[in-house]
Order: C-alpha cells, then sequence, then structure tokens
C-alpha cells in the first residue's frame, strides 16, 4: 500500500536521495551527506511513499543489501522538483546545481528549467536595482552585494539556454 503524504518537508538531501534511486548515480561533486542523513532520509521516503524495496540480499559482510526504487508518485515529486525554479539566490549554489546536475544526468533538457530560473533571477534583479535607488549606507553595501550575486546567477542561467 502506497503513502502519499509527506511526513514533512523534504529538504534538498532527500530530493538529491530521490532522484538518485530513480535514476542511480553519484552527484558527489555537487551534494554530499553523512550517511546518518542518508539513512533518515530513505526512512522519510519510504514512509511518504515516495520510495520502495524492490530487492533485498544477504551480504557476506553486514546486513543484507536493499534495493531501493521512487514508487511512481516518487518518479512524478521529482520531475515536479527539478522544474521548480530555486526563489533565492542563496539556493543557487546548492538546490538549483543539484537540480541541473541531475537533469543534466537524466539526459534532459535544461532549458525549461534554465528559463523559468531566468524569470525569477530577472525579477530579483529588478526588485533590488528598485530597493538600490533608495538605499544609502549599511544597506546600500548589502543590496549591491545581494544585486552581484543575483546578476552573476542570472548571467549563469542565460548562458545554459544558449
Amino acid at each position: 500500500m502506497e503513502k502519499t503524504a509527506a511526513p514533512r518537508t523534504l529538504l534538498p538531501g532527500d530530493w538529491a536521495v530521490l532522484a538518485l534511486l530513480a535514476e542511480d548515480g553519484e552527484v558527489g561533486q555537487v551534494w554530499t551527506m553523512p550517511r546518518p542523513r542518508v539513512y533518515r532520509a530513505i526512512e522519510d521516503l519510504r514512509s511518504a511513499g515516495l520510495i520502495e524495496t524492490v530487492e533485498t540480499t544477504p551480504s557476506d559482510r553486514g546486513p543484507a543489501r536493499t534495493l531501493l526504487a521512487a514508487t511512481p508518485a516518487g518518479a512524478v515529486a521529482v520531475e515536479q522538483w527539478l522544474a521548480r525554479p530555486v526563489a533565492h539566490v542563496r539556493d543557487a549554489r546548492s538546490e538549483l546545481l543539484l537540480k541541473l546536475v541531475l537533469t543534466h544526468r537524466a539526459g534532459r533538457d535544461l532549458r525549461p528549467l534554465a528559463a523559468a530560473q531566468h524569470r525569477v533571477l530577472e525579477q530579483l534583479a529588478d526588485r533590488l536595482t528598485a530597493q538600490l535607488e533608495t538605499a544609502d549606507g549599511q544597506r546600500a553595501l548589502v543590496l549591491r552585494f545581494r544585486l552581484a550575486q543575483t546578476v552573476a546567477a542570472r548571467d549563469y542561467v542565460a548562458g545554459l539556454l544558449r
């Protein structure tokens, strides 16, 4: 019987585990997690009905090996998550890059996510620029830094659209 309600909001690490179980592989250059956190993610994903045990085989060393895979609901959830742009520039290095790498690994077109992300970053850059017009002192210092990061992320994503 497949469960459908997640016990909590999934974190980027949970999504990474689910995405890897949906297609299998490593993404160590972009995302790492301590082993206990991986096992917690697995239990949370199993409880949410997003992954299931496919096979259990005995092991010569240690406990039996369990082969896991995304359920159909899990595969749909991953597709939806991969298509959703991040809301904050601070998430570009972690969550956005993880989404791009996983999308690329799956052999899918990066452009739909890049286009959606470009729109989000363009809107954010416009808001920051407007705020900067009336800011001074420390606030202006912070806004200039945030704007520079936003423009850099926007330009990176724009390069994916070429």
